[in-house]
């Protein structure tokens, strides 16, 4: 018997079986060998990215499906119509979200609405929900959280070493939620959700929040400032972040691509087995949430089940190359950042009430008066973006007898 029969001996049914099941799902999403024996992904685009996000967000939604059908009715008046929006008239304002609150519920209700599933995010969090005061209904969500650990376009723009970057990444949020809702997203209204990133209200809240905290692992005051935001685009290059300039202030510069692996492409589903296979076998990532809950471990953790189970670590290169933006709320972020040293210079700084009208001189109206198809906007429209949840919304929205005539296929 040689070797690679041994090895085959000792692989067990449920290795078996779990392999099958992984080799399965990539290659319904998409995933081929290629010649050299690692997963390319067929194609490129935007339809490729959703396609690769598409059994994961399936997931999602039919685990919200309780929550939908208890709490959408209640929720869905907050969204707008196409017919309820004056461009002139808009009115954008910043609130924040506590948890187990009504406003809590709208935010996880609308993020339900993405193409591509909303984090969870971890650690450190801040959520807002972007208001219209015109007519009391939500343009967007905010949210931003702690950053991953290991980000090399940003690490190698702040020019860090590895202890620089440890006692101050305390001072980085990535924005893991930020975009508009439509029919806002229309009248570029994702450019407004992104600007209000750089303002004095996100500054003093992280302040508030997190100026106190204490590492993890130093056990350290770290006294913390919100010094710059990075975020990615999840469609590869943005159209939306790149050129974001107000009154001659950069709101967001794009720093560079990321490498294309993650883990995103493993579904809950497939990564709960991964975990209970680890433990089987006695592997202490299959429980070791070291810092949190957060992309890193489960990255780990995905990775050592592959690398037991005898793949390819090229498995978690799923080869999608999202754009990094930074977003420096102080004038010297960067020097202080590299340096440890220094106040941070706010002056032009701006208010969200003040950085929202110049966003909706910049690109809102003008837009509107471009493109008015906006108002054409219906409930039956936002309905269709609950995929495979449509039918329990539309169910929740008739039962309601909200806006008779708006529900397409109602």
């Amino acid at each position: 018997m040689n070797k690679g029969d041994a090895k085959l001996l000792r692989v067990s049914p449920r290795e078996a079986n779990l392999k099958r099941k992984l080799r399965r799902h990539l290659w319904s999403l998409g995933f081929e060998k290629a010649e050299d024996g690692s997963l390319r992904v067929q194609g490129e685009g935007k339809d490729v990215v959703r396609a690769l996000h598409r059994s994961q967000r399936d997931e999602r939604l039919k685990a919200n499906q309780a929550f939908l059908s208890e709490r959408a009715e209640a929720l869905l008046p907050y969204f707008a119509l196409g017919s309820e929006i004056d461009p002139q008239m808009i009115a954008p304002s910043l609130e924040r979200v506590h948890a187990g609150t009504w406003q809590g519920d709208l935010f996880r209700l609308a993020a339900l609405t993405w193409s591509v599933p909303v984090s969870n995010g971890f650690g450190r969090r801040l959520r807002y929900l972007v208001w219209d005061g015109q007519n009391g209904k939500l343009i967007g969500l905010i949210a931003i959280g702690d950053p991953v650990f290991n980000l090399a376009v940003r690490d190698k723009l702040i020019g860090w070493s590895a202890n620089e970057r440890s006692s101050r990444l305390v001072n980085i949020m990535d924005a893991y939620v930020l975009g508009a809702l439509p029919p806002y997203n229309s009248l570029l209204g994702g450019k407004l959700i992104a600007s209000l990133l750089r303002t004095r209200e996100l500054y003093d809240e992280f302040a508030e929040a997190y100026g106190g905290t204490t590492g993890l692992i130093s056990g350290e005051a770290k006294k913390a400032r919100l010094l710059a935001i990075t975020t990615s685009s999840s469609m590869g290059r943005s159209s939306v972040y790149n050129r974001l300039k107000l009154d001659g202030t950069q709101y967001l510069k794009s720093i560079g691509y990321t490498g294309g692996w993650g883990h995103f492409h493993i579904p809950d589903r497939l990564f709960t087995e991964l975990r209970e296979y680890l433990r089987e076998i006695g592997h202490t990532y299959a429980d070791l949430h070291k810092f949190g809950e957060g992309p890193n471990w489960r990255l780990r953790t995905t990775r050592a089940a592959l690398d037991s189970l005898g793949f390819r670590e090229d498995m978690l290169h799923h080869g999608i190359r999202r754009e990094v933006f930074l977003c420096q709320l102080a004038s010297n972020s960067l020097s202080i950042l590299k340096t440890g040293r220094g106040s941070p210079q706010l002056s032009n700084l701006l208010s969200a009430h003040d950085v929202a009208g110049l966003a909706l001189e910049r690109w809102i109206v003008p837009r509107a008066q471009r493109r008015p198809e906006f108002k054409r906007w219906t409930l039956g429209d936002l309905i269709e973006l609950f995929g495979t949840q449509r039918a329990t919304m539309r169910m929740v929205a008739s039962k309601s007898g909200r806006r008779k005539g708006q529900i397409a296929g109602a």
